[in-house]
């Protein structure tokens, strides 16, 4: 049997083994609920249907604008389409592995051998020149044969943390709009009681002008006047308060927007209507929060690439073939560089086996198994958080839906109230404490309507958010299933 036979015997022996080496991926069982508590909330959306954009549904132009600038701008949007270019590269790297290497080689030495050196001692006895020039010029080439696969499960794995690493990508474009959403919602919110505090200060400075017209005419006490001021100030105090919190929306938004703090406060602090929530949309079935959800995809995805090291690791038990090689032209005499005397080559078959390393090996392994146990418990972990997540995101909307509903009906009431009292203050029947005393439940009511429309809304887009933004499964590559 001659030598190529040899070899080609060898890497069909070993080819055959590779095959034990790759595990499959062990696909989660994760027990999960037939249904959403709330699912009614959710309106189906056909199968394969995307719309990653739904905060158009809350017909707010200025909110779209928001979101647009924050997903072109954000800094955590930049970082993350930096890392898919990382993640790539490094899939490409680990790719090219598996390939032949090949380098053109070239030199020009200048020698002047010592005449004490074995090599100019010999030279000197010999009587030839101890000062000479080499040149070379050639292509090299190396070559790992892959045999027990753990290149190409390197390979896999890279390949599988760039596609978590585009995935990434979409769950941080879904979290900046949600997040800028919320902020915007908030403001809107923070603005809505602002209205209320202000046409309350109003209402409270004609109260303490009528007070005090009484007070002079001798109809009513000096404490109603001071009660009636004190009145006046707590809202004013309130006002103040509220700005506050509205500027920091606003510098919150610009952040997310990339943008220096108070870049767009002239055009956000310009009141504008509560957006109305609309309801989320999605798909209703628990099991599709694993095609749609990118958190989950990306977690499914680290879970195959940590499964693929197992792969890459196990191959080391196994012997690594090498090949390599030259061929060029070597003189010492430029002009002679490419005559035929001058050509040279060499080839070499290398091993090497860690075969008194199976220690490391063994601990390499567990590490990797360790790598995938942990991949696999961070997998559950997001399928279950990403459950409690639509349904807290569906009961809070549910709640502040019924809520302002109910809401409404004691602003009503309260609203009636309030104009009986003051007509009955005029008119000397009730004292003024009754009129304060309705003024400040009816701004109660009024301030917290005003805060659950706000929370409906932010609930809407927290809905939006744990049901997967929009996305599909036909939108995200699905990882290698391992094996062979």
């Amino acid at each position: 049997m001659n030598r190529l036979s040899v070899i080609l015997s060898l890497l069909s022996f070993t080819g055959l083994a590779a095959c034990a080496t790759a595990p499959p991926i062990r696909r989660p069982d994760v027990v999960l609920p037939p249904a959403f508590q709330n699912a009614v909330q959710i309106v189906a959306t056909p199968a394969g249907f995307a719309d990653t954009n739904w905060w158009i549904g809350f017909n707010d132009p200025l909110l779209t604008r928001t979101i647009d600038r924050a997903l072109a701008g954000n800094t955590d949007v930049a970082t993350a389409a930096a890392r898919i270019s990382i993640a790539r590269a490094t899939g490409a790297r680990a790719g090219a592995a598996l390939a032949p290497e090949s380098t053109l080689g070239a030199s020009a030495a200048s020698t002047h051998d010592s005449q004490l050196s074995p090599f100019g001692e010999a030279a000197h006895i010999a009587g030839l020149p101890r000062d000479y020039e080499t040149y070379s010029l050639g292509p090299q080439a190396s070559w790992e044969f892959d045999l027990f696969g753990g290149l190409r499960h390197a390979r896999q794995a890279a390949v599988a943390e760039a596609q978590a690493a585009v995935i990434s990508a979409a769950a941080v474009r879904l979290a900046i709009a949600a997040e800028a959403a919320d902020a915007y919602l908030d403001l809107r919110g923070l603005q809505a009681q602002l209205q209320l505090l202000d046409a309350q200060e109003d209402t409270q400075t004609h109260l303490l002008e009528l007070v005090r017209l009484r007070v002079l005419q001798g109809v009513s006490a000096d404490r109603d006047q001071q009660r009636a001021t004190a009145d006046l100030e707590r809202v004013r105090a309130l006002k103040l308060a509220l700005h506050s919190r509205i500027d920091a929306q606003v510098y919150r938004l610009d952040v997310l927007m990339g943008s220096p703090a108070g870049t767009h406060l002239g055009e956000l602090e310009k009141p504008q209507p509560q957006p109305l929530a609309p309801s989320p949309s999605g798909d209703v079935s628990p099991a599709g929060l694993l095609r749609r959800r990118p958190d989950i995809v990306v977690a499914e995805h680290l879970l195959a690439a940590a499964t693929a090291r197992i792969g890459a690791a196990r191959a080391e038990y196994y012997p690594h073939l090498t090949f390599n090689g030259l061929a060029g032209f070597e003189s010492v005499a430029a002009g002679r560089l490419f005559e035929t005397p001058a050509q040279q080559g060499a080839a070499l078959l290398g091993l090497r086996w860690r075969l008194f390393d199976f220690g490391r090996v063994d601990a390499e392994l567990a590490i990797a198994h360790g790598h995938e146990a942990e991949a696999l418990a961070t997998y559950r972990g997001t399928v279950l958080q990403a459950t409690a997540d639509v349904e807290t995101a569906l009961s809070r909307f549910v709640q502040s839906r019924s809520e302002a509903a109910v809401l409404s009906r004691q602003i009503a009431a309260l609203t009636l109230a309030r104009d009986e009292a003051q007509i009955a203050f005029e008119g000397g029947v009730v004292p003024l404490s009754e009129v304060l005393d309705a003024d400040r439940d009816l701004l109660s009511a009024r301030t917290l309507l005003a805060t659950v429309n706000a929370e409906e809304a932010r609930a809407a887009v927290a809905s939006f958010r744990s049901l997967g933004g929009g996305w599909t499964a036909a939108q995200f590559p699905q990882p290698s299933t391992g094996g062979k």
